[in-house]
């Protein structure tokens, strides 16, 4: 019994650890360009949470400036036996960047549709016949992941990357934005200029169920605005209770789902992002930026991933080393003064989303 309640005290103590880490990357993300990093960072890592990511990310960053990795940014990561699996091994004196695993229990319930009807299985408990099982995360615990520059052996395959002109965007996308935007039952317009749509780059109407982009811009603004658009219309129907909030918060996750699917595409598009993810974001009053952000961040990584998993498009690895399957995303566990900019789409009623102008 001793053994067991030390053992997790210093579970707990390294909860604690995680969290503090966690929480200090979060207070640093206090500008659009910093915000703007993460989100491309975590569209290259879109395998794991939200909150994982950012615990790679500065637990990489620490490493390499104290020299322990020759890159400033990781580029695969995996645990100890998964690297073993692909032929590597994590190299004498490497640590491991410690991140949040799920906890998982076992539910079974004769009456599903009642919340209050479940209940926990034990360890080796059975479910009696005519009730259905389920599992659930319960808690969470710390995990270890290394970076591929942590590890030796043999090598990975690396899968080449298309080569786009300037302004192009990736073949497909945009078809396959388009058919997710009617899917939700909504008509893509494409217009001549900003004018058609009170100067905005594209406007989301749900009275009228249409989905407009200005298209004298290059195709990389097009296709970015129309994400834009596209996750406007899946997170924040008016309709929707749980979709009301502040205006410059649905403008923040609008914009950084669209630099989520852009990244997961090899696009930049954070000179438009940042500038306009700093304005909203200043707009939220009496709310600190650390508090959006941990408002936002794991809502936009679903969303973005919902997005990317229905498109048949060449998209940058999601930070998995190629060639192993992981069953379950081993996550898996002061306000600015600046005035908010344009939207994307002119003020109106059920009228959402559009980029700044």
């Amino acid at each position: 019994m001793a053994v067991t309640e030390e053992a997790r005290a210093a579970r707990d103590a390294k909860l604690d650890e995680l969290h503090e880490r966690l929480t200090g990357a979060v207070e640093t993300l206090v500008s659009g360009e910093d915000w703007a990093r993460a989100l491309e960072f975590a569209a290259r890592f879109r395998s794991r949470s939200f909150n994982n990511t950012l615990l790679i990310w500065v637990q990489h960053e620490a490493a390499f400036e104290a020299g322990k990795v020759p890159t400033p940014m990781p580029s695969h990561v995996a645990g100890y036996r998964q690297w073993q699996q692909l032929g590597r091994q994590v190299q004498k004196g490497q640590q491991g960047y410690m991140i949040f695993a799920p906890v998982t229990g076992r539910f079974a319930s004769a009456n599903p549709a009642d919340p209050s009807s479940w209940r926990r299985l034990g360890p080796r408990e059975k479910h009696k016949v005519n009730e259905v099982v389920r599992t659930r995360m319960v808690g969470a615990r710390p995990a270890y992941v290394w970076d591929v520059t942590q590890t030796e052996g043999d090598p990975i395959p690396e899968t080449p990357a298309p080569t786009l002109l300037d302004g192009e965007a990736p073949a497909g996308l945009w078809d396959g934005l388009t058919a997710q935007v009617m899917a939700l039952g909504f008509e893509v317009v494409r217009v001549p200029d900003a004018g058609q749509i009170g100067g905005a780059d594209g406007l989301t109407d749900f009275r009228t169920r249409q989905v407009s982009v200005r298209t004298d811009v290059t195709e990389v603004n097009q296709v970015a605005t129309l994400v834009h658009e596209l996750a406007h219309a899946l997170m924040h129907d008016p309709k929707d209770e749980d979709a009301r909030q502040h205006r410059g918060i649905s403008e923040v996750e609008a914009e950084s789902v669209a630099l989520m699917i852009g990244a997961a595409h090899g696009l930049d598009t954070s000179r438009y992002t940042i500038p306009y993810v700093a304005g909203w974001a200043s707009s939220v009053k009496d709310t600190e930026p650390a508090e959006v952000i941990k408002a936002t961040g794991e809502r936009v990584r679903k969303t973005a991933l919902g997005i990317l998993d229905q498109l048949d498009t060449f998209q940058v690895s999601n930070g998995t080393p190629p060639g192993l399957t992981r069953d379950a995303p081993a996550s898996e566990a002061s306000s600015r003064s600046a005035a908010p900019l344009p939207e994307r789409h002119p003020v109106g009623a059920p009228a959402l989303a559009g980029r700044g102008l």
